[in-house]
């Protein structure tokens, strides 16, 4: 199955709810994006780190599902995070996933989020762990 295909017709619930949007999938790369809705802000209008959080982990466990042997699943074991800028209500996020590590009992990606002007504003790195 495509890898694009696949993660738009297998979606996490969270991911979901979250309203991420796959755009590009491949086993050295998957990009999304997610609307700033008023819903996923903190105050001042601007999106809560825990919507960036959630989002690079979606990305980086649909990385590693399409790296994985027949029969495997994932799970997050490790997740780190900077902060650079906020990303205001009304614009949209890119989410870019791609691998530093891809082994058979861990994989580690790092994601970069940006803004619609592709300035960074945060810089997730998680492990996975093959189950």
């Amino acid at each position: 199955m495509d890898p694009l295909h696949f993660a738009q017709t297998n979606k996490l619930p969270f991911a979901e709810l979250l309203g991420v949007e796959y755009v590009a999938a491949s086993r050295d790369e998957v990009v999304a994006e997610l609307a700033v809705r008023d819903e996923l802000c903190t105050r001042p209008e601007i999106l809560h780190g825990g919507a960036v959080m959630a989002l690079a982990d979606t990305v980086g466990a649909v990385a590693t599902v399409l790296n994985l042997p027949e029969g495997k699943g994932t799970t997050t074991i490790e997740s780190k995070t900077n902060f650079f800028r906020p990303a205001p209500l009304g614009s949209r996020v890119r989410a870019v996933c791609t691998p530093l590590h891809r082994g058979q009992r861990t994989m580690v990606w790092q994601t970069r989020i940006e803004s619609e002007a592709g300035k960074l504003i945060a810089l997730v790195t998680q492990t996975q762990m093959v189950l």
